[in-house]
């Protein structure tokens, strides 16, 4: 997915001593215009400075003037300020502004502010600091952060975005020092009642009444019977043993419009911070109204918070198909007024029949302690250490071994961009703590030819010589994307014949140039979201790229990628599509060499996950997590979230890998995903990162036994060995590689 430049941090109390409100507020010359246009200039526009407009309608929220800036022929034409010299790198700022829109006939737009950096080599770059839904009403605040990693020869920050031909207005800008916020503590869930079902009259036992269920519209509601008597399989992976269900089911008929279902209101139920997960069993039947539709109907178990729609999952069901599992999992953050669960989706004149519904929190550190017992079985294996040339003291003084791993060989990855590298501190967490990583963008085709026949490789070049220089392989991330919105202009203005050469051309351009540099290689971009190629190209277009791709460079592993396939939240990318494309590209001839899950989490649940890794693993192909970030406000509960994601991965025989989508504070594409505060500091959720890292490596300590061995089960890596004698310390190091049998180390120590 695109990687853009948001987040949120500062720094510590005593860092900011040293930078007074004074000194900081210098960074924005003139911010509130009482020195009237100094400093400020028009972006490729006019800028004028007003006291009042549209016949007083418009006056200042502050001070006694605003400006404006007018005549824009174009989007990034705006009012900015060169900031060059008032600010230092690696230190996070804050950017607060008042702002509208004027003229047009345009009465909403978005205003975005955007730091423009020209670094000494000559490489520009565009931060996109944060931006506001504004108005021609109201003055609105816009509030966001930035970092700059590098030293620039020069820096200038604008306001750009709405429509040409409309003015933005800026009241006041100020750029100040960002501090850092003291995390939240880490949520206290008194009683929380992990596996209680929050949904009343879930199985309709009596048969007679289905309340507090009620109708959203004019839709009837009744009981049926024969449902399934099991709870569906991920529930049933989460809560263990159940007792039957009572076969009853609720059965919706009526329905005259798609968001007609049964609700239930469970406000006071809902608990914040804590994950819920969501199962159902769902079914589809012919209405009464006439509707016979064999088309896949979508299933939606939804949430509506304070009338704000959370998706609880979702499922696409035929009519005439047998009982189907629905899953999903919510969490809240924020106290709601009112929280309503539905259930909605199937075309008009369809009749739904919902059974066993389940909501309920999930105890999420119980699930790993039971994945650390599983992961023993899947990334262990027995070692023995077996010892030659013990003197004739053994007897009497035993011989003591420690071992310590230093290094396990299982992937654990991070995208990084180009910017990110410029900065020291970030390079040394990346190099110390990952053995991966993939390019957030710098490797995309918009990104090496954005204008046709300008071809830029250096920002990938300069990420990859840093990469190699230690030793941590790459992702090549990727040659496509078949979102259309994600396709540079002018291959989108291409004809089906220059289209295909330029397909051709960019295949040979990339992989000639980086030809056994980059170990994997992601050839389409979520093919279960977009058809650009393939709709322009014909159906065997993305088999060719596959093809072409592997006879340009057989050495590397050629994925499959696409998100929203472990979660259970996106009917378009279910594991049985993801399943459905892959054996449909072999079928044509593809190489597929890896399954790819971008893992972009909300509230992730360890069987939901684990129930698509389990449908995905029948392909036989190694399954990487190739994008993973979770959020959340609370540092403790992203902690968990990634937690949950490590071990179920690591838990899993078919998974080979884990990338993370970035790790450092505005270098991330979501907000409150970040492991890294921006200015260096780790906070809750890296240090849980951390310490799952450490629980990977194997430990072991005791004495040579009578058979001159000392056994211990360890995972794969590197591993340093010291062995105690009479006669002094021997140092010794080896490497496990996955095996099924006991792995025998022959150490000499004859030569002490």
């Amino acid at each position: 997915m695109e990687k853009n430049t948001k987040m949120s941090n500062a720094s510590d109390d005593d860092e900011a001593k040293h930078h007074t409100n004074e000194d900081q507020e210098k960074i924005i010359l003139n911010p509130n215009f009482e020195d009237g246009l100094n400093n400020w200039t028009g972006r490729a526009c006019k800028i004028v400075l007003h006291e009042s407009m549209d016949g007083g309608r418009i006056t200042p929220l502050s001070g006694k003037v605003f400006a404006s800036a007018t005549q824009r022929k174009d989007t990034w034409n705006g009012i900015q300020q060169e900031i060059t010299g008032r600010f230092q790198r690696k230190r996070v700022y804050e950017v607060t502004a008042s702002v509208r829109i004027f003229g047009n006939n345009v009465t909403s737009a978005t205003v975005q502010a955007t730091l423009w950096v020209l670094n000494a080599n000559q490489r520009e770059q565009y931060i996109g600091i944060t931006n506001v839904q504004a108005t021609d009403k109201n003055w609105v605040e816009l509030k966001g952060k930035f970092i700059i990693h590098g030293s620039p020869s020069r820096a200038i920050l604008y306001l750009e975005g709405p429509p040409p031909g409309t003015d933005i207005l800026l009241n006041s800008l100020v750029v100040k020092h960002a501090r850092r916020n003291r995390p939240s503590p880490p949520p206290f869930y008194e009683n929380p009642g992990y596996g209680v079902n929050i949904v009343e009259n879930s199985e309709v036992i009596d048969g007679r009444t289905t309340q507090p269920w009620f109708t959203l519209g004019d839709c009837k509601l009744s009981v049926g019977q024969g449902a399934p008597r099991t709870l569906p399989p991920m529930a049933r992976d989460t809560l263990g043993p159940h007792k039957p269900l009572s076969g009853n089911y609720i059965l919706v008929t009526n329905r005259t419009q798609t968001w007609m279902g049964p609700a239930q209101t469970i406000t006071d139920k809902i608990k914040l911070f804590l994950t819920y997960q969501v199962s159902a069993w769902v079914k589809i039947g012919v209405g009464v109204s006439g509707s016979s539709s064999m088309s896949p109907q979508n299933v939606n178990i939804a949430l509506s918070v304070d009338n704000q729609w959370v998706n609880g999952g979702q499922i696409e069901v035929t009519v005439g198909d047998s009982w189907h599992e629905i899953g999903g999992s919510f969490r809240l953050e924020k106290q709601p007024e009112n929280v309503m669960v539905y259930v909605q989706g199937p075309g008009a004149g369809i009749d739904l029949m919902i059974a066993g519904m389940r909501i309920f929190p999930v105890d999420r550190r119980e699930r790993v302690r039971c994945l650390k017992r599983q992961v023993d079985q899947v990334r262990k294996r027995d070692i023995v250490l077996k010892f030659s040339g013990l003197d004739d003291s053994f007897d009497l003084f035993p011989y003591i071994v420690k071992v310590k791993q230093t290094y396990n060989s299982f992937p654990v990855g991070t995208c990084i961009s180009r910017s990110d590298i410029d900065n020291e501190d970030l390079v040394d967490f990346f190099t110390k703590n990952f053995n991966w990583a993939v390019f957030g963008n710098e490797l995309k085709w918009f990104w090496t030819e954005s204008e046709r026949g300008k071809l830029n490789y250096q920002d990938a070049d300069d990420m990859l010589d840093l990469c190699i220089g230690n030793n941590i392989n790459v992702r090549g991330h990727c040659i496509f994307w078949e979102v259309e919105f994600r396709v540079q202009p002018w291959v989108r203005q291409l004809n089906k014949t220059d289209l295909m050469n330029a397909v051709q051309k960019r295949l040979t351009d990339l992989l000639t140039r980086y030809k056994g540099k980059f170990k994997h290689y992601d050839v389409n971009n979520e093919m279960l979201h977009g058809s650009f190629y393939q709709d322009r190209l014909g159906k065997g277009a993305r088999a060719l790229m596959f093809n072409i791709a592997h006879k340009l460079d057989p050495s590397a592993l050629l994925f499959v990628n696409d998100y929203h396939v472990a979660d259970g939240d996106d009917t378009r990318s279910s594991p049985e599509k993801y399943i459905k494309q892959v054996l449909d590209l072999e079928a044509q001839g593809a190489p597929i060499g890896g399954i790819g899950l971008q893992g972009h989490m909300v509230s992730p649940v360890g069987s939901i996950v684990c129930s698509a890794l389990d449908k995905l693993s029948a392909l036989g192909h190694p399954i990487w997590f190739t994008e993973i970030d979770v959020s959340s406000s609370n540092e403790y509960v992203r902690g968990e979230d990634l937690e949950v994601m490590l071990w179920e991965a690591f838990a899993h025989p078919a998974v080979e890998g884990i990338m993370l989508w970035g790790f450092w504070e505005l270098s991330m594409s979501r907000q409150d995903a970040n492991l890294v505060e921006g200015e260096g500091e780790v906070n809750e959720a890296g240090k849980r990162f951390l310490d799952v890292k450490q629980e990977w490596l194997s430990h072991a300590y005791g004495i040579i036994n009578d058979e001159s061995e000392f056994t211990f089960r360890g995972y794969q890596g590197t591993y340093a060995v010291e062995i105690c004698t009479p006669a002094g310390i021997v140092l010794k190091t080896f490497v496990v590689e996955k095996g099924d049998s006991p792995l025998v180390i022959s150490i000499d120590l004859s030569s002490l």
